[in-house]
Protein backbone atom coordinates (compact mmCIF):
# COMPACT_ATOMS: atom_id res chain seq x y z
CA UNK A 1 0.00 0.00 0.00
CA UNK A 2 1.16 3.52 -0.98
CA UNK A 3 1.63 5.97 1.70
CA UNK A 4 -1.03 7.53 4.15
CA UNK A 5 -1.36 11.13 1.43
CA UNK A 6 -2.24 8.56 -2.21
CA UNK A 7 -3.74 5.78 -0.15
CA UNK A 8 -7.26 6.46 -0.64
CA UNK A 9 -6.67 7.42 -3.81
CA UNK A 10 -5.07 3.84 -4.44
CA UNK A 11 -7.74 2.05 -2.71
CA UNK A 12 -10.83 3.97 -5.20
CA UNK A 13 -8.77 2.46 -8.16
CA UNK A 14 -8.90 -1.04 -6.96
CA UNK A 15 -12.49 -0.79 -5.87
CA UNK A 16 -13.18 0.23 -9.32
CA UNK A 17 -11.36 -2.57 -10.71
CA UNK A 18 -8.89 -0.74 -12.17
CA UNK A 19 -6.21 -3.02 -13.28
CA UNK A 20 -2.73 -2.54 -11.28
CA UNK A 21 0.32 -3.24 -14.09
CA UNK A 22 2.92 -2.59 -11.79
CA UNK A 23 4.13 -2.27 -8.02
CA UNK A 24 7.48 -1.40 -6.52
CA UNK A 25 10.82 0.60 -5.69
CA UNK A 26 10.91 1.63 -10.02
CA UNK A 27 13.41 4.06 -10.95
CA UNK A 28 15.88 4.68 -8.13
CA UNK A 29 16.52 4.64 -4.30
CA UNK A 30 14.69 7.60 -3.96
CA UNK A 31 11.50 5.62 -5.39
CA UNK A 32 9.63 3.74 -2.37
CA UNK A 33 6.05 1.98 -3.49
CA UNK A 34 5.21 3.62 -6.87
CA UNK A 35 1.80 1.83 -8.32
CA UNK A 36 0.92 1.71 -12.07
CA UNK A 37 -2.95 1.44 -13.53
CA UNK A 38 -4.49 0.57 -16.57
CA UNK A 39 -6.09 3.87 -17.37
CA UNK A 40 -5.42 7.92 -17.70
CA UNK A 41 -5.98 10.21 -13.99
CA UNK A 42 -7.59 13.13 -14.67
CA UNK A 43 -5.44 14.61 -12.57
CA UNK A 44 -7.85 17.64 -11.70
CA UNK A 45 -10.91 15.77 -11.19
CA UNK A 46 -8.66 13.06 -8.60
CA UNK A 47 -7.42 16.54 -6.93
CA UNK A 48 -10.63 18.04 -6.15
CA UNK A 49 -12.54 14.46 -5.71
CA UNK A 50 -9.23 13.54 -2.77
CA UNK A 51 -8.17 16.78 -1.98
CA UNK A 52 -4.93 15.50 -2.08
CA UNK A 53 -2.10 16.94 0.17
CA UNK A 54 0.50 19.90 -0.08
CA UNK A 55 3.43 17.04 -0.82
CA UNK A 56 1.85 15.42 -3.67
CA UNK A 57 3.24 16.48 -6.84
CA UNK A 58 1.95 16.25 -10.40
CA UNK A 59 3.94 13.78 -13.01
CA UNK A 60 4.30 13.09 -16.04
CA UNK A 61 6.96 11.46 -18.11
CA UNK A 62 6.70 11.11 -21.58
CA UNK A 63 10.00 9.10 -22.38
CA UNK A 64 10.43 7.84 -25.85
CA UNK A 65 11.92 4.66 -25.17
CA UNK A 66 11.34 4.61 -21.22
CA UNK A 67 7.31 4.62 -21.21
CA UNK A 68 5.12 7.26 -20.78
CA UNK A 69 3.14 8.08 -17.14
CA UNK A 70 1.39 10.33 -15.59
CA UNK A 71 0.21 11.26 -12.10
CA UNK A 72 0.24 11.71 -8.54
CA UNK A 73 4.13 11.76 -6.71
CA UNK A 74 4.35 12.03 -2.41
CA UNK A 75 7.14 14.55 -1.83
CA UNK A 76 7.64 13.41 1.86
CA UNK A 77 7.47 9.61 1.58
CA UNK A 78 8.58 9.25 -1.97
CA UNK A 79 5.32 6.91 -3.25
CA UNK A 80 3.31 7.93 -6.46
CA UNK A 81 0.88 6.50 -8.16
CA UNK A 82 0.59 6.15 -12.01
CA UNK A 83 -1.85 5.78 -14.58
CA UNK A 84 -0.69 6.20 -18.46
CA UNK A 85 -0.21 9.64 -20.20
CA UNK A 86 -2.76 11.45 -21.87
CA UNK A 87 -1.51 11.58 -25.21
CA UNK A 88 -0.29 7.49 -25.49
CA UNK A 89 -3.92 6.49 -23.35
CA UNK A 90 -4.43 2.77 -22.38
CA UNK A 91 -7.50 1.98 -20.60
CA UNK A 92 -10.10 4.64 -19.45
CA UNK A 93 -9.69 7.42 -17.75
CA UNK A 94 -10.42 8.08 -13.99
CA UNK A 95 -11.47 10.86 -12.01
Amino acid sequence: MTCEHLRELEAALIAAGIEETCRGQVWSDNCREWVYFRCVLDRPALRRRFRLADCILDHEHLGTHDGQEAGFVCEACHDAVMGSHPQHPAGPTFG
